[in-house]
């Protein structure tokens, strides 16, 4: 198969909190596919960064007193701990406050508007008299008049609905509570609407490659027709506006942010000599471009970024597939910093290994549907699964009593056909989204090597019938070969140091078999039992 060149876009996290479990659910879509796809031999570059910019951010540093560099900096630092904690290998992780960001995003928006996609408009606008200023969406609260719920303007955290401009004008400045008023303002729109037809298409066109709330939400804001969005902030911290007149104001995160995966491409080829980004973001390069993220995030890769993409009239390839999870709730409830209900990802990382913790977040993950999470069901999971198949499959096979090398065995056949079986019908579920599926298909292959070494009798053949045990073990060992590539994209750690064991240079999407006479030597437990308290 011809290489492809794939863009993985992960949702860029807002450098203003700490992340919990939750949303590593909902990023570790990204890294699982950038694995796959690089075992499979594709020019993949997997690309994210700290969200930096906006209101809240400002807001905090105010309170502060510090200036929002500070803030976004201090979370851009524990992100990137994080995400290196858990083994996310992206090829570029950047910041929205870097130079070359801010640069190249003012020239796509400045081709928007030169191409008459952004246009100037007066109109009025929220305005609190006691705090004397214009506000932002964030910084009005009030009852969302779709479910009912306390929120803030931008968007309803229990419905996702977002408040129009008239719904707007019932709320309060969340700084002083004051009632708002209204107040003429010049303000630059992104002509949204006129890509209505466009998004459309290309939604009907590859919708079938979306999980199905990304169709859901894309296809309702589509029914209700496109509304032209503000693209300026009353701001002092931000993206520059590239446009006369608009000195004093900052650019949407939206449009900031989500241009992001585009010049994180261009600095990354910018630095390498084997590619140049347009081969990842223009037509007829064979290309496909993943968004991974929670469902909170959709219509911002479904709709907006493809309009950004759709504005520069440069023949942009657009998004393929959304990936889009539901929500991770922490014994039955939704995460809470405040409430104290969950945990960070760090202290996740604390307490549990990074390979195990990936493994349960993919396999039992709201792929489809919001999910739970219990630390007994995680233990379960680490105990049954991971130490008791897997971990023991690979232990009781290369730490066989006296067995100092790799025998000189045969490959039971019919063994040989299933790995070959699982590499197709993995790949045949990751290309369709279904990652848990996929992660109990390689189970399966666990399983049977277990079944396999237990029929067998490896103990008693090594007694009775050496060539016998020598196929025994030589098959086991050809079996957890393979599982380190399987297994790669869920299980990285375990699966590197398996390779160190059998002499493996690199993992791929291919059938491999092992030297026979290799000296296994230091062979250690993947993994150690979580005694439960």
């Amino acid at each position: 198969m011809e290489k492809r060149n794939i863009i993985i876009g992960g949702a860029w996290p807002y450098a203003n909190s700490s992340l919990h479990l939750g949303h590593i659910a909902g990023l570790i879509s990204g890294d699982f596919l950038a694995r796959y796809h690089r075992l499979k031999g594709d020019n993949v570059l997997y690309v994210s960064g700290s969200d930096c910019h906006g209101t809240p951010i400002t807001e905090r540093a105010k309170k502060e007193g510090v200036s929002p560099k500070e803030i976004a900096s201090e979370y851009d630092e524990e992100f990137n701990k994080m995400f290196n904690g858990y083994q996310f290998s992206y090829d570029l992780y950047s910041r929205t406050f870097d130079e070359y960001h801010k640069e190249k995003v003012k020239v796509l928006f400045r081709k928007l508007y030169d191409n008459g996609y952004i246009y100037e408009k007066f109109e009025p606008q929220a305005y609190c008299e006691k705090c004397n200023k214009f506000l932002a969406d964030r910084e009005i609260t009030l009852i969302c008049p779709e479910c009912g719920a306390e929120t803030k303007g931008d968007q309803c955290d229990a419905c996702l609905h977002v408040p129009t401009t008239e719904e707007l004008k019932a709320g309060n400045c969340i700084d002083c509570g004051s009632k708002i008023v209204e107040k003429e303002n010049k303000v630059l729109y992104l002509a949204l609407s006129k890509f209505q037809k466009q998004i459309e298409e290309q939604t009907e066109k590859v919708k079938s490659n979306w999980r199905i709330n990304a169709q859901n939400e894309t296809l309702k804001y589509l029914k209700q027709g496109l509304l032209d969005r503000a693209v300026t902030r009353d701001l002092t911290w931000g993206v520059d506006i590239p446009v006369e007149g608009y000195e004093d104001k900052k650019m949407y995160v939206w449009i900031d942010a989500v241009l992001g995966y585009l010049t994180n491409t261009m600095k990354l080829c910018e630095e390498r000599t084997d590619c140049t980004w347009e081969d990842f973001w223009k037509e007829g390069h064979n290309n496909k471009i993943y968004m991974c993220h929670g469902k909170d995030n959709i219509m911002f890769h479904s709709i907006i970024l493809n309009a950004l993409l759709l504005g520069q009239e440069e023949n942009y390839h657009l998004v393929d597939t959304i990936v889009s999870a539901e929500y991770l709730n922490f014994n039955d409830q939704k995460f809470s910093k405040s409430k104290g209900i969950g945990m960070t990802a760090l202290e996740a990382l604390d307490l549990y290994n990074s390979d195990s913790l990936r493994f349960h977040l993919l396999a039992n993950g709201p792929e489809k549907k919001d999910t739970n999470f219990t630390i007994e069901d995680f233990e379960n999971t680490h105990n049954g699964e991971i130490l008791n198949k897997f971990g023991n499959l690979v232990n009781r096979t290369l730490r066989f009593k006296d067995l100092e090398q790799v025998p000189n065995g045969k490959l039971d056949e019919e063994i040989k056909k299933v790995i070959e079986n699982t590499y197709i019908e993995t790949s045949d579920l990751i290309e369709k989204l279904e990652f848990r599926e996929a992660i109990r298909k390689i189970m399966q292959l666990v399983e049977l090597g277990n079944k396999f070494y237990d029929e067998k009798e490896p103990w008693i053949a090594k007694k009775e019938n050496i060539e016998e045990f020598n196929n025994i073990i030589y098959t086991c060992t050809v079996i957890i070969a393979n599982l380190s590539n399987l297994f790669e994209m869920v299980m990285p750690t375990a699966c590197k140091k398996i390779r160190e064991y059998l002499k493996i240079e690199n993992p791929s999407w291919n059938f491999i078999t092992v030297n026979p006479g290799l000296k296994l030597e230091n062979i250690e437990p993947l993994f150690t039992r979580i005694e439960k308290k």
